[in-house]
């Protein structure tokens, strides 16, 4: 066991996996069937939200809440079809998950997307035993940056949010993590946002991939 308990809290799409592309392809064939146009500019200025936010605000305000979820529930089912023909680990990601599960150290998922499709990326790289909780879309009323979604994470571990450090590759995820009092690395291996944006967001230290992060880093970062 660590001397000093802290926790980690993953964001998944884009710091545990890259399935960034996957969920790109979806948002087009969903967009196709609507009539509406989708560009690589839209995906990267909504990445990291949640469906509920991202459908009106790319494909207009006239539908219903009903017609909202019915269209991200079309969404994620395109994704998980593909995502189900094998999704890999991000660099460092292994060594450090386990590294943390043989200290001790508390670990967390705090994401956008929906719980099945956490559950399938967790099944499909064999991950799940690393991790104390789960914090999915269902389990918030507000997205990122709002902090609750990490605020949640510590408070299921058990952590005290000044003792946690976020994962993220995202600024409105490091936005949430600094809202929620908490430490944030930004990693930007699948370079959807830049370290400047990262930093800007309040990212405490960014990196390119997971590879150069270590427990006793993190353990340090928290004091």
């Amino acid at each position: 066991m660590t001397s000093s308990p802290f926790a980690i809290l993953w964001d998944v799409d884009g710091t545990l996996v890259d399935t960034a592309e996957l969920h790109f392809q979806s948002w087009c064939t969903l967009a196709e069937e609507l009539g509406k146009p989708f560009t690589r500019a839209d995906f990267a200025g909504t990445f990291g939200w949640r469906n509920p936010e991202i459908i009106p605000k790319l494909f207009g305000m006239n539908y219903t809440n009903d017609e909202v979820a019915q269209m991200g529930d079309r969404k994620e089912d395109l994704y998980r079809v593909e995502a189900e023909k094998g999704v890999s680990l991000l660099p460092g990601v292994p060594a450090l998950l386990t590294a943390a599960t043989r200290l001790g150290v508390r670990q967390a998922i705090g994401s956008s997307a929906p719980r099945r499709n956490i559950d399938l990326i967790l099944r499909l790289t064999q991950t799940h035993e690393h991790f104390a909780a789960i914090v999915a879309m269902e389990d918030t009323p507000r997205g990122k940056p709002d902090p609750e979604v990490f605020a949640r994470g510590s408070r299921l571990l058990g952590i005290d949010p000044k003792r946690c450090v976020v994962l993220e590759d995202a600024p409105v995820g490091i936005q949430a993590a600094k809202s929620a009092g908490m430490r944030a690395i930004g990693v930007t291996f699948v370079a959807h946002h830049p370290a400047e944006k990262l930093r800007a967001a309040g990212a405490d230290h960014v990196v390119h991939t997971l590879e150069e992060v270590t427990v006793e880093m993190l353990r340090e970062l928290v004091g």
